[in-house]
């Protein structure tokens, strides 16, 4: 549909949130982040009921959406059972329903152009985010001096989500861009500084994946491979260069790396806090049939479990760690959704998003080796590796924790899925008419039959009266046609009593 305010109301759904920012507590800042999820309310919702709508079913659409309606509108079961404070509920459900508002703008039949603006306003929201959390950041944590404190504050919530879009150019599409070379090396630079190991694991998984996704074959997996690892090396020596320009932070990387080795037990401590968070969450999901099928709903206290208070000897005491009453989404997503949701509403979106990742990237590199030139194949691989970011952020954090992270990630796969569905109706349906015959529907069949006039029986020439041309003639040649057929003899013959072959 034409509407001269789509563009508008693309950049205002996907602009306003990547200025979202994390409050310095808990009871600041919530005029200011209501005032930037209302325009993304307002536009996502009006962009639904403009987008065109797909005429065939589709069995991946189909269970995509299920799965997302089981899971955020579902949540509201669990809710009404567990009797949660209402405004927890609220806060943490949030990013999950911009997540599910996302996929609902995003999963639809859109022209390029409009999905062009899309890809646009996605990149660039991602970069503001980027630029705008290091600055505030650096602002709010007392600048580079204190990188201890200011590390938690200057990552990107959608950082592995750019990155991705960005290794698509570099590894799959082959564009190189100064300007894109230095965002990339932008965001290693903040996965240095934020001496995170999480975020770098991730890079590498999103390069593996980018590289397998471009190879349809060993040979071709190989070369992919020497070229994106000469490329990382690249931009990981420029990055290390840089980080090791900075004492502070080179210091720090080394106390992550010996973080085990120094304390009492010889345990990693942020490891040992992430089990006890996952422990204490497994232990109330489990506590009952009804938590277990249910889940204990979002916004629910959770603790750390007492069972790992003695391999934190010497870096927490019993008091603090007793003090610790979360109600704030996990750190772990896969198992913070069985513990809000339980196996009927948790386990959803976890699967949609496996399984949407598994389905299509198999059906990318099988489209990238027939056509490769198919005009919505790019989109498929950016939306593709956008959504690989997801479970690639989930090592070190739940992704679905901030508002803007849960909406990129649900724009993502709105279009991974629309645009597999759009693939699959143009490069499959092709496929299959070049190897089955052609069979009209039954009502051009029927059409075809009631203008095609009624066979009328074959008419034959009339034939004559037998024997009239010889019996005028008085002769007739013998069957044999040795001799001609004398009829008064014959009839002199039969009077004698004779045979008429004498």
């Amino acid at each position: 549909m034409r509407n001269k305010y789509a563009t508008l109301w693309i950049w205002m759904c996907l602009c306003p949130l990547a200025l979202d920012y994390k409050a310095p507590d808990a009871d600041s800042g919530h005029a200011a982040q209501i005032l930037l999820v209302a325009p993304t309310f307002a536009a996502a919702l009006a962009l639904i009921f403009i987008a065109p709508r797909f005429r065939e079913a589709s069995p991946l659409r189909r269970f995509v959406t299920l799965c997302l309606v089981l899971s955020v509108p579902g949540s509201l079961i669990a809710q009404f059972v567990q009797d949660n404070d209402f405004g927890n509920y609220l806060r943490v459900v949030l990013p999950f329903l911009l997540f599910l508002l996302g996929y609902a703008m995003a999963c639809h039949p859109w022209a390029e152009n409009r999905i062009g603006q899309m890809e646009k306003a996605l990149f660039w929201a991602n970069l503001i985010c980027l630029v705008f959390t290091f600055v505030f950041g650096i602002a709010t944590g007392g600048g580079m001096g204190g990188i201890a404190d200011v590390r938690f504050r200057i990552v990107s919530v959608t950082l592995l989500g750019l990155q991705g879009v960005l290794l698509h150019e570099f590894v799959l599409a082959r564009r190189f861009s100064p300007f894109m070379l230095a965002v990339f090396l932008g965001t290693v630079l903040v996965e240095l500084l934020s001496v995170t190991r999480s975020l770098l694991v991730g890079t590498v998984l999103l390069f593996m994946m980018a590289a397998w996704m471009s190879a349809p074959s060993l040979r071709y997996l190989l070369r992919s491979a020497i070229r994106t690892f000469i490329v990382s090396i690249v931009l990981g020596a420029m990055g290390a260069l840089a980080v090791l320009s900075m004492p502070s932070v080179s210091e720090h990387w080394m106390q992550r790396f010996t973080a085990a080795s120094n304390t009492q037990t010889g345990k990693d401590p942020t490891t040992i806090t992430r089990l006890a968070e996952i422990k204490d969450q497994f232990d109330q999901v489990t506590s009952s049939t009804q938590s277990l099928l249910l889940g204990e709903g979002y916004g629910h206290y959770y603790r750390y479990s007492p069972q790992y208070l003695p391999d934190l000897a010497g870096q927490i005491s019993e008091k603090d760690f007793y003090a610790i009453r979360e109600w704030a989404a996990g750190h772990n997503f896969w198992i913070y959704q069985l513990f809000a949701g339980g196996l009927l509403f948790g386990l959803a979106l976890p699967l949609a998003v496996l399984v949407t990742l598994a389905h299509c990237t198999l059906a990318y590199r099988r489209w990238r080796a027939k056509s490769p030139g198919a005009p919505l194949l790019p989109v498929f691989g950016r939306s593709l590796l956008l959504l690989a970011a997801l479970p690639a952020q989930s090592i070190g954090g739940n992704p679905l924790g901030p508002r803007f992270s849960g909406l990129v990630f649900g724009v993502a796969l709105g279009l991974t899925v629309a645009t597999y569905c759009r693939l699959h109706r143009q490069l499959d349906a092709k496929a299959r008419l070049r190897v089955e015959p052609v069979t009209p529907p039954p009502s051009a069949r029927a059409t075809a039959v009631a203008q095609k006039p009624p066979t009328q029986p074959p008419v034959q020439p009339p034939r004559p009266a037998p024997f009239a041309s010889a019996a005028a003639r008085g002769s007739l040649k013998d069957a044999t046609g040795s001799e001609p057929h004398d009829a008064d003899r014959t009839r002199d013959l039969r009077q004698r009593g004779m045979p008429a072959s004498a």
